[in-house]
Formats: structure tokens, C-alpha cells, sequence
């Protein structure tokens, strides 16, 4: 009798492919936990950043772009919580825009208004914020 060498083949290829069914059935998790994002996503947080008044003084505007109503100014080394960025078209020209909130009045009330972007340095945390305002006091 003549073994074909097909048949050698099969025996040996269809265990193999059992075994790695098996293996990989056998692998996953009946009860699979879904991704859940971590506790202190950044999109999660109230606001965007810090900025430091980086001019004399600026308008804390009551809307972003020039025709907003000043509520007051800032001067230089106060530090911004940024909530929200705008951009605005003004006389053809894109300006960038945040709305911030600070507690630069001696009334230690805080306060929430627009500044123009370009008066400010920009951080992501208030440490890094707290650290430039004092070197500009200096």
C-alpha cells in the first residue's frame, strides 16, 4: 500500500489548525471590560489654560472683536484663566480672541470678560503662569 504524501499533509496540517482555534478561542474574555478614558480627561476640564498680560494694560472687553464694551483693564503680570478662543474678523484681518476669567480687581471678585490674544503669553498650567507673572513684576 502507497501512502500518498497528500494524506502525510492533512494529518498533520488539520490538528495544527485545531490547536490554533482552540488557542485563540480560548484567548478573549467572556466578560470584556470597555475603555473607559481617564478621571482628568483634557477635554473635560472648565478651561483651556492660563495666560499672563503681557502689555501695559489691555480692555477686558464684554464681547470678543472691537465693539465690545470695556468692563475695565488689566495690566501687565495678571493672570488669566482661559475659558473659550475666538477668532474674529476685523477690517479684513483675523484676530484671536479669549474669553478669561481674572480676579484683578482689589475687590478680589472675579471677573470675565474678552482680551485680544496677542496680549497675552499663553501656559497650560498656572504654575508655569504664577512663574512668568512674577518675573515680569520684577
Amino acid at each position: 500500500m502507497r501512502i500518498n504524501r497528500f494524506d502525510t499533509n492533512i494529518q498533520h496540517v488539520i490538528p495544527l489548525a485545531l490547536l490554533m482555534v482552540f488557542a485563540f478561542s480560548c484567548s478573549r474574555s467572556a466578560e470584556e471590560q470597555p475603555v473607559m478614558p481617564p478621571a482628568t480627561h483634557p477635554l473635560a476640564r472648565d478651561y483651556i489654560g492660563y495666560g499672563v498680560v503681557n502689555v501695559s494694560f489691555t480692555n477686558l472687553l464684554s464681547e470678543s472683536g472691537p465693539n465690545g464694551v470695556s468692563q475695565g483693564y488689566i495690566r501687565k503680570g495678571t493672570i488669566v484663566r482661559i475659558i473659550e478662543r475666538a477668532q474674529v474678523k476685523n477690517k479684513g484681518k483675523i484676530e484671536s480672541w479669549i474669553l478669561g476669567e481674572s480676579n484683578y480687581q482689589s475687590s478680589g471678585d472675579v471677573s470675565r470678560g474678552w482680551l485680544q490674544e496677542s496680549a497675552l503669553l499663553i501656559f497650560d498650567s498656572e504654575s508655569q503662569a504664577n512663574t512668568a507673572s512674577k518675573a515680569m513684576n520684577q
